[in-house]
């Protein structure tokens, strides 16, 4: 068995694992693995109860990242997320103590609960995997991992997550309602958090490093990138879109084809890679406060750019 073989046997058995506690959404499950491997970010939007926490424990629990779970309030502050430096008397001097955010895999809990000021203590860490507190930078763990979940904006005490913000995390998802049969197995104790502890580690953080440095290797040819610049094009030309994708958009867009096609077992990119992480790296980005609606645009453009070359 090649390397690529073993590769995608390794994240297929990954996957199959995560589908025994987060049950009928594989897609949903295999782009959030997909996230991971990019180095990106996840924000997984949805009414409360549909299993956005049990998803980032479980993939806490695969990886053996060092988790912590932050719960974002209106009274949250900035130093809450990050740390603070406190005085010590016996030493005569002050002591830097780390927040919430020095881990491997953060869960910002009801992120927009929180406020603007608040939200942007994330900004440098997500873009930078630092933080600088009181003029000091610190580096955060390797591999970092934000997932953020937040309730839809209709609801009561929250906040909309600015641009700058938005485009801090590589895709957004929603996980939506379970079917009739993967409720019935969470009723009867088959699956969701109750399973949680049965769930073995299977990519420690050197796997996980190894495996996010050989996504740069992926050959990407000139005909694709035609493609992915069609795409970019059409979203800045569209009459229902204040602007279009961003050029760092754009490289997100790509990196995160680079991570399907590697779960996918490829050594290469495949329009269908882009096309598969299409709205969940995009919509979000052409944000105008509506999800679905983002969605809907997002798909338009796929549907009206030919595959190329």
């Amino acid at each position: 068995m090649n390397q690529l073989a073993q590769r995608q046997a390794s994240f297929n058995e990954v996957m199959a694992t995560l589908s025994t506690v987060v049950r009928g959404k594989p897609r949903e499950v295999r782009l959030a693995l997909c996230c991971l491997l990019c180095r990106g970010h996840l924000l997984i939007e949805d009414l409360p109860g549909l299993g956005k926490t049990t998803l980032a424990q479980a993939l806490a629990r695969v990886t053996g990242l060092d988790m912590q779970r932050l719960q974002f309030t209106s009274d949250l502050l900035p130093a809450d997320v990050l740390g603070v430096s406190v005085f010590d008397p016996g030493q005569g001097r002050f002591h830097f103590h780390p927040g919430p955010v020095f881990h491997g895999l953060v869960l910002a809990d009801e992120v927009n609960r929180a406020t603007p000021k608040t939200q942007s203590a994330l900004l440098e860490a997500m873009e930078e995997g630092q933080v600088t507190v009181e003029g000091e930078t610190r580096a955060l763990p390797d591999p970092f991992f934000v997932i953020a979940t937040q309730n839809p904006q209709d609801q009561a005490g929250t906040f909309p997550l600015p641009e700058s913000q938005l485009d801090r995390f590589l895709m957004r998802l929603s996980l939506g309602y379970p079917d009739r049969q993967a409720e019935r197995e969470i009723l009867r104790g088959e699956a969701g958090r109750s399973r949680l502890d049965d769930l073995p580690v299977l990519l420690d953080a050197t796997t996980l490093r190894d495996m996010q440095s050989r996504l740069a290797s992926l050959h990407v040819a000139d005909p694709l990138l035609d493609y992915v610049q069609a795409l970019a094009s059409a979203s800045r030309s569209h009459r229902d879109l204040p602007w279009g994708l961003s050029t760092r958009g754009v490289l997100a867009l790509l990196q995160a084809g680079r991570g399907w096609a590697l779960l996918e077992g490829r050594d290469h990119v495949l329009p269908e890679d882009i096309q598969a992480v299409w709205v969940p790296v995009v919509a979000h980005r052409l944000s105008s406060g509506d999800r679905e609606a983002d969605e809907r645009v997002a798909r338009e453009l796929l549907a009206a750019v030919p595959v190329l070359g």
